[in-house]
């Protein structure tokens, strides 16, 4: 085990499917029928796809529809009301794609964001929803604006075969991510980058000592994820780690070094 004498340290969490800090999302499941998203105008709504995607979109959206794409995420931002129209979300690893068809009306209704679930994930998800209620808050990074397509993240092979439990290996992986140089970092099928659904600065997650907490990136693979966090002691003295203390719903955590130095 390795010490660090330093103000700040690594820490992994592992979660079942969602983020051990997700905000409440309206799950929708793709089974090759059109996903209805309705939208209201002048506000924002978020689509989780966590697939390496383009959007295409016809022409009859154009000025009414800003459309931006960061980390397997779409945004979607009605400026106008329009009828039901369809966009197509292509997986470019694969040709498969994702149909979604929406609707922007006037009005004060606040949408939630939009998960979209894939093969045999609605039912977990749902539990995992249920357990954590609305008592997180959420934050993503928007990118750069897409026209008419706009790449996002590696989708996942769900059955390409790991050299270890999943969790081990996810861990591992996010490990190596952040300490090892990235050429020596083991490609591995259908883990994935995923948007960071997490405050940058989170308070509550060891709120029993002097630390500040810092979301850094996140990973996936069917239906685990994991997310590291930069963990720094801005206190006097000397901080033990103790996973046995963090507050929040995961599966696993793991601290890289044992304490913290001031």
């Amino acid at each position: 085990m390795r010490y660090c004498r330093g103000p700040s340290v690594l820490l992994f969490l592992l979660g079942a499917l969602c983020s051990p800090f997700s905000h409440a999302v309206e799950l929708m499941k793709w089974e090759r029928i059109p996903l209805q998203v309705p939208l209201t105008v002048g506000q924002e709504r978020i689509v989780f796809v966590d697939k390496n995607v383009k959007v295409g979109f016809p022409a009859s959206l154009d000025g009414k529809l800003r459309i931006q794409s960061s980390g397997g995420t779409v945004y979607l931002d009605a400026r106008v009301a329009f009828p039901a129209t369809r966009l197509v979300l292509k997986d470019v690893e694969n040709g498969e794609i994702v149909l979604i068809d929406v609707s922007a009306a006037e009005g004060k209704t606040v949408r939630e964001p939009v998960q979209i679930v894939y093969r045999g994930t609605v039912e977990n998800a749902i539990r995992c929803g249920q357990a954590e209620g609305n008592n997180g808050s959420s934050g993503v990074e928007a990118g750069s604006v897409g026209n008419r397509h706009k790449a996002a993240t590696p989708a996942s092979r769900q059955d390409a075969k790991l050299n270890g439990p999943l969790p081990v290996v996810l861990t591992r992986y996010a490990a190596q991510m952040q300490y090892a140089p990235l050429r020596t970092v083991e490609a591995l099928p259908g883990i994935h980058p995923l948007p960071l659904r997490l405050p940058a600065h989170i308070t509550t997650l060891y709120p029993s000592e002097p630390l500040d907490i810092r979301p850094l990136a996140a990973w996936g693979r069917g239906e685990y994820s994991v997310v590291a966090l930069r963990v720094r002691n801005t206190g006097n003295g000397k901080v033990v780690t103790d996973p046995r203390v963090l507050a929040g719903r995961f599966v696993a955590a793991t601290f890289q070094h044992r304490w913290l130095g001031p």
